[in-house]
């Protein structure tokens, strides 16, 4: 059994060091997308255990379960069709020329339909009711990678976004079980290639290597067996099926078991190995807390996923509660990812969503596009996020939703050509219209959410001009706060 880690002891407020306006901002930027200052004051009041219990108080369900009016409408979307059904039927009795051009329709509609379903999440991710729900759906997105990129078809990136929104907080063994059989998965790598005698192997290695134990814990004949075990997994449009015929029934080797092992066998196989769940649990501290991870902190996360039959909740719940969690070194240190800076910025401002193509171009230049992950392994994260390029990019993104106007010469493609002035920010200082120095706190408080140096005060009451109740001196000071390194961590 894994020895308790300092870390993660529960984090108790005390008078020398209370659950404060930072602290309880913090848990909204790092377990949702930053926090409004109404919310924070209310996640002071709940105190930090009955916040963390409030956050992680949302149904494993998808989207659909719960509304179908919050549903990305890809039925508006002209000549894509609803289902795979519809689609099909589409094509019969047709010539080959008749068929090749409602492909290419189709194949137009499902890249607009990709775009619904990005401009609806990140709708949701910026306005639904389960902040921590979407933020974990956004992290598995990047570990159970899938890219429409590759995928020909919309609905099954929707339907696997809704499978990551289902299992976000739920079983992890139930969840890799249902992500092995998801149609996307199963394109995205390969698997509906996978057949007796001739095995692709993409999807065997990528679900040892990436998804439950990490490099250097299986060997190359485990992979091999493992792809024999998953032959025959494939899908028929939406639905998963087995193909008993491309399935290979005979005996296989699989870390040193030999059996008649097929791909639910090896999924089992694999958890039985404590290994697995030390690598998810340190996956999520990595995320949600600091990098790297020692060992003997992932062991003893490991242990409580362990014992907890891999469900996700406990383990979420330590982490969110701990001590390491609210670690002075860990509040403010991490760069925010392009996701994270602009639905912040929203939720912080109280925007409007901008069109879904203004925000990919920005997004795309900053190297994060939701539903287009770079490759198998997802986005690094951390300090790839800024180099000379993207925080050009992140600096005039933060200043065009403040409502200013992007510098036309950027040395790439122009932001401003879908970025024209956002103009949706209220600028009317509340607290103390006359007071420069409350309207700075104000500000600083409402979007930095952490003491800021008297130097950079200094420099933020300069832009007020003595006249903090003037909108445009206003203005000019958000965009400087927006403009700030602090800005860029959370």
């Amino acid at each position: 059994m894994a020895m308790p880690h300092p870390s993660l002891a529960v984090y108790t407020p005390s008078a020398v060091d209370p659950f404060d306006y930072t602290k309880a901002a913090h848990l909204l930027n790092r377990a949702g997308f930053g926090g409004t200052p109404a919310e924070i004051e209310r996640v002071m009041k709940l105190g930090p255990r009955n916040a963390v219990d409030w956050l992680l108080d949302f149904p494993d369900a998808p989207a659909d379960e719960l509304s179908q009016d919050d549903v990305p409408n890809m039925s508006a979307v002209d000549g894509y069709p609803t289902s795979f059904r519809e689609y099909r039927k589409l094509l019969e009795s047709k010539t080959r020329e008749e068929r090749m051009a409602l492909q290419q329709q189709f194949q137009a509609a499902n890249r607009e339909a990709v775009r619904e379903t990005r401009a609806w999440w990140m709708r949701r991710m910026a306005y639904g009711p389960f902040p921590l729900q979407e933020k974990l759906t956004f992290f598995w997105h990047g570990h159970f990678t899938t890219s429409a990129q590759d995928e020909r078809s919309a609905m099954l990136i929707w339907n696997q976004n809704e499978t990551l929104r289902r299992f976000a907080a739920g079983n992890f063994r139930a969840f890799t079980h249902n992500i092995s059989r998801d149609p996307a998965m199963l394109d995205y790598l390969n698997n509906s290639q996978n057949k007796k005698g001739r095995p692709n192997e993409n999807y065997a290695r990528e679900l040892m290597e990436l998804f439950t134990l990490g490099i250097g814990h299986y060997t190359e004949a485990d992979i091999k067996e493992a792809a024999r075990a998953f032959t025959g997994w494939a899908h028929e449009g939406d639905e998963y099926v087995f193909r008993k015929y491309d399935h290979d029934f005979d005996e296989k080797t699989f870390f040193g078991k030999r059996g008649n092992w097929d791909g639910s066998d090896v999924i089992e196989i694999i958890l039985s190995r404590k290994r697995c769940s030390e690598y998810i649990a340190a996956r999520l501290w990595s995320y949600f807390v600091a990098d790297p991870v020692d060992e003997s902190l992932a062991e003893a996360l490991g242990e409580t996923m362990y014992s907890a039959k891999y469900d996700l909740r406990p383990v979420l719940r330590q982490i969110f509660t701990s001590k390491g969690f609210y670690d002075p070194k860990v509040i403010g240190s991490q760069i925010k990812s392009p996701i994270q800076l602009v639905i912040g910025t929203i939720r912080q401002l109280d925007l409007e969503m901008p069109s879904v193509g203004a925000l990919q171009n920005a997004l795309t230049q900053m190297g994060q596009v939701p539903l287009a992950p770079p490759n198998v392994k997802g986005w690094p994260g951390g300090r790839t996020w800024i180099n000379t390029t993207t925080l050009f990019v992140r600096y005039n993104t933060a200043l065009w939703l403040t409502g200013g106007e992007v510098p036309a010469a950027t040395g790439r493609k122009m932001l401003d050509r879908v970025m024209k002035r956002n103009g949706q920010v209220n600028f009317n200082p509340a607290a103390g219209e006359n007071d420069v120095d409350a309207v700075v706190n104000a500000w600083t408080s409402k979007l930095i959410q952490r003491p800021v140096g008297d130097k950079q005060k200094k420099v933020l009451a300069e832009a007020l001009a003595g006249k903090p109740n003037r909108e445009e001196n206003v203005r000019r000071m958000v965009q400087l706060i927006v403009s700030m390194p602090e800005y860029q961590l959370c």
